[in-house]
């Protein structure tokens, strides 16, 4: 690892959120949550619960690029991943992106990280453990089987989660859960779930693949990243700090 970089056992790893309120990607969290790794509810009081981060703490001037689903519906998407060499993380629901597997592991070929959307984007909140732990478990076995890797990053659908979302993660195997302090907007505009408006070294931000009154993804790509270097700033792995 390089320096600056966050060990994931490391208490300060990134900033916790409540829910947000449903699937708009503007809406700003409610409140703020414990420290990492600290259980949500006095409940589960001493079990390890993954944290929830918008944003990494680190020193590094680097943001992370992720998106929900649909990315392989443009074809020069992949094109633009292995030119640039773009660290971007795809979390994936098995009934959207299922017939399109084939296009996602090109994508992973070419450095796209493949992680945990659910199986069938369904809001967890409010859910029983079973149901949430179906949800979760299930795609972790699918991207097990199609691509033959682990994910251990979870995006809860709609940003939409609870404490039963935490210890079902946990049981499958997640250590964190992933939301966005900023997100593109149809318009290529960037909008804040919180803070100022700017990007910050360690922020979180969504792209919405397939946003029906949106330029094309790659379009939308090349203009956040003149705006990411524009801000000193370049993409980062998301992987290598959580």
């Amino acid at each position: 690892m390089r320096r600056g970089r966050l060990r994931p056992a490391a208490a300060a790893l990134a900033v916790l959120l409540l829910p947000l309120a449903g699937c708009d990607r503007t809406a700003a969290p409610a409140a703020r949550a414990g420290a990492a790794g600290e259980p949500a509810q006095g409940g589960d009081r001493g079990r390890h619960l993954p944290p929830v981060v918008d944003h990494v703490r680190t020193t590094d001037r680097v943001v992370f690029l992720t998106y929900d689903d649909s990315a392989e519906r443009d074809p020069a998407f992949t094109g633009l991943i292995r030119e640039r060499r773009l660290p971007v993380t795809l979390f994936l629901t098995d009934t959207v992106a299922g017939p399109a597997y084939g296009d996602f592991a090109r994508l992973r070929s070419v450095g796209a990280s493949l992680q945990n959307h659910t199986l069938d984007h369904r809001a967890l909140s409010g859910l029983p453990y079973a149901g949430q732990r179906a949800e979760i478990c299930g795609q972790q076995t699918k991207l097990t089987s199609r691509f033959g890797v682990r994910a251990h990053l979870f995006r809860p659908p709609h940003g939409a989660y609870d404490t039963t979302t935490l210890r079902a993660a946990a049981d499958c195997g997640i250590t964190a859960l992933v939301l966005w302090r900023a997100a593109l907007n149809a318009d290529g505009a960037l909008t804040y779930t919180r803070g100022d408006h700017r990007l910050h070294p360690g922020d979180v931000i969504a792209v919405d693949p397939d946003h029906p009154t949106a330029t094309d993804l790659t379009s939308r790509t090349e203009d956040l990243l003149k705006t990411v270097a524009e801000q000193g700033l370049r993409v980062g792995n998301l992987e290598d700090y959580l």
